[in-house]
């Protein structure tokens, strides 16, 4: 994550906290936008083009903004991304708000590698004890499967890496009676 991406996630973070915005409407807000400004050459060119004036841009923006009821807070914040020609880096930034986002709403990102898929009940289960362990309240977890682990989970939520399959409870195991018999 780039220190600019941050930089501008921080400051969208701190005017949502103060205005008391909806956080995850705010964020639905950027992706929509990150999506529209994807999908349309024209769109990235009219922004981008140091030759169209600042107002007829804002006007552009504006258009789009009232079609898809942003909020005046993310229109600002598009502008001022658009007005310091950022707007390639807004991927990005938006990406760098969803994970202050998910920190301030108390969610635990987590990595999960079973060795084999798991059942509605066990991802429960599994997303609760993370929420224990981690003290956050909700976690969104992603799920695959490696077959090498033999059973149980691997489990990483930011750094942290939880390591409960069979795999390297076996290695464990081997290096105890190794070090037992030495």
């Amino acid at each position: 994550m780039a220190a600019v991406d941050l930089r501008y996630a921080r400051a969208l973070a701190a005017v949502v906290s103060d205005r008391k915005l909806n956080v995850v409407a705010t964020l639905g807000q950027l992706n929509d936008f990150v999506g529209t400004l994807e999908d349309s050459v024209e769109l990235r060119d009219v922004l981008a083009d140091p030759s169209i004036p600042e107002p007829q841009k804002l006007s552009v923006l504006d258009a789009i903004a009232a079609r898809s009821g942003m909020s005046k807070t993310v229109r600002n914040f598009i502008a001022v991304i658009a007005h310091h020609q950022r707007l390639h880096e807004l991927r990005g930034m938006v990406e760098a708000y969803a994970s202050i986002a998910d920190e301030a709403s108390s969610v635990a990102e987590a990595e999960i590698v079973s060795a084999q898929p798991l059942d509605e009940k066990n991802r429960k289960l599994l997303e609760e004890k993370i929420s224990t362990l981690t003290g956050l309240h909700r976690v969104h977890a992603t799920y695959s499967e490696d077959a090498t682990l033999l059973g149980g989970a691997v489990v990483t939520v930011g750094s942290t890496v939880y390591d409960g399959s069979i795999r390297a409870q076996l290695q464990q195991l081997k290096a105890r009676l190794i070090a037992a018999g030495a």
